[in-house]
């Protein structure tokens, strides 16, 4: 896997732990006693959660941990990287004297491979797993399983069995797996992720590199770790050694309750540097019961595009603390159209917990469809509460292209400039809904124009930007966005919001609001 930030890797071949911690916490012998007169130093805590060994514990974690390996058969022209970590993949060339017999050789034999002729290739994977139910039901990631053929579990015990997916799901990573065996096979239980704390002591067990029942140990980094793996990223950020192999293996608390699978690591070389990321159990325990029971999952949704709130929107907004998810779209026929919430709102609470943009989309998720929740709203100034009926997260369709014609009617106007923000504004005509491929019935004015280096260039506005909103009020010529900057000004605003539209979506931008009053 390779995430948008430098090197991150999948752990598929997977992520673990590969450096031992140590098996012993090898501390020194008592310290002479203090002084009378010296005042002893308890700190909070002390000597607690810190063990002499993690022996007992692996040897009673150990059965319950599989190999998961998987085989794909690969054909002509289709792309098998795309997992990145398998360490399986396509052999390169060695560097032969050119014009060798053995350049010629190895040249020839990488032809034939990529021969549209040529016979499918056996491609293999490791990953890791765990028992969940001594039936034989057994998590890992969805990556390491989701283009197999054929998927076997090794147990502990080296016993091989051929291994079913009962279901997948690719906004999590997550999958579960069935075995049959003739007798029940050792599983561990889930624990409460949202109870473990940063640097509280975790065990990790899995296959890196292929070498299998490996045990590391370390701390709890981090929590609500947003690696930009999807829209519910919300990991767990341990230094235990994870690496390729050890995808879909447990992190473990000292209770011996699986607390995170681990998923990711951050790594420039593509082994740990202890950096590691595990999803939560809180997050997963859910996923994997509907994924066991019914192969596929329901996530609770509600139809708005969000942003979080920084500081200066929450400047433009009035609202005293940068907190909340500005909604920066609402889905025609979803359930936040129907509970009338509109662009502009900001939803501060769900069921009465503060959220941000970034926790929404997940916490929303987890809801029911056809249950209730409240939100708390600031709209224009004011608080509300509003309630809100969860619908099902549609599947996704693919984007559709709106036809030719355009059909706007009002001839072009010349551009007028927004003085100390650095663009340009006109009236959308034919020639731009033609040029930018507009919708017939686009609402806006179109940004025709910006300065490089000013602080429109700094946001990321481009020319055929559409603005269709400033401080919440819709504009539709130069003159309403002149106006509604104006009546910013009167009140005093430091900070003025602009709802840009683009092919990307809508996103609400913040702009320092010029003393100049001059357009």
């Amino acid at each position: 896997m390779s995430f948008r930030a430098a090197a991150f890797s999948r752990s598929c071949l997977a992520m673990g732990l590969l450096t031992t911690l140590g098996a012993t916490g090898a501390y020194a012998a008592d310290p002479a006693p203090a002084p009378a007169s010296a005042t002893p130093l308890h700190l909070p805590g002390e000597g607690r959660n810190m063990p002499d060994s993690f022996a007992d514990l692996a040897a009673r974690l150990l059965p319950a941990v599989v190999n998961v390996s998987t085989t794909e058969m690969v054909r002509p022209g289709e792309d098998d990287d795309e997992g990145g970590d398998d360490g399986d993949s396509t052999p390169q060339v060695p560097n032969f004297p050119e014009g060798s017999p053995f350049e010629k050789f190895f040249h020839d034999f990488m032809n034939r491979q990529d021969s549209p002729n040529a016979p499918p290739r056996k491609m293999q994977a490791l990953g890791s797993g765990f028992i969940i139910d001594p039936s034989g039901v057994i998590v890992t990631n969805n990556h390491v399983v989701r283009h197999a053929d054929q998927i076997t579990i090794t147990l502990q015990d080296n016993t091989v069995l051929k291994a079913r997916l009962l279901g997948h799901d690719d906004r999590t990573d997550l999958a579960v797996l069935k075995v049959d065996s003739p007798k029940p096979l050792p599983a561990v239980p889930f624990g409460d992720s949202d109870h473990a704390r940063v640097g509280d002591w975790v065990l990790a067990i899995g296959n890196p590199f292929g070498l299998s029942g490996t045990v590391t140990a370390g701390i709890i980094s981090s929590r609500g770790r947003n690696i930009e793996q999807g829209p519910y990223d919300d990991f767990i950020q341990t230094d235990a050694p994870i690496n390729k192999g050890n995808s879909g293996g447990p992190l473990f608390n000292l209770r011996g309750e699986v607390i995170g699978i681990n998923t990711a690591i951050f790594s420039p070389s593509g082994g740990s540097i202890g950096i590691g990321f595990s999803i939560p159990s809180a997050e997963a325990r859910g996923i994997i019961e509907q994924l066991r029971h019914h192969g596929t999952v329901t996530r609770g949704w509600i139809g708005v595009r969000i942003q979080d709130v920084t500081q200066d929107i929450a400047d433009g907004l009035g609202l005293q603390n940068a907190h909340g998810a500005l909604i920066a779209g609402v889905e025609p026929k979803g359930p936040a159209a129907a509970a009338h919430l509109q662009t502009g709102d900001v939803i501060v609470s769900l069921n009465g917990k503060d959220i941000d943009g970034r926790a929404l989309p997940r916490l929303v998720a987890e809801l029911a469809g056809g249950s209730v929740a409240h939100l708390g709203v600031w709209r224009k100034g004011q608080q509300t509460n509003v309630a809100i009926t969860i619908g099902a997260l549609p599947e996704e369709k693919a984007a559709k292209d709106d036809p030719d014609h355009a059909a706007a009617k009002k001839p072009a106007q010349g551009s007028v400039a927004v003085t100390g923000m650095g663009f340009t504004v006109g009236e959308i005509d034919d020639i731009a809904r033609q040029k930018y491929n507009m919708a017939e019935g686009q609402k806006g004015v179109l940004v025709t124009g910006v300065t490089e280096d000013s602080p429109a260039a700094e946001r990321g506005l481009r020319p055929g930007d559409v603005v269709t909103e400033v401080q919440q009020s819709a504009v539709n010529a130069p003159a309403d966005l002149r106006r509604q900057l104006d009546a910013a000004r009167a009140v005093h605003r430091k900070t003025v919001l602009f709802l840009v539209q683009n092919a990307d979506g809508l996103r609400w931008v913040p702009f320092p609001l010029p003393d100049n009053p001059g357009h």
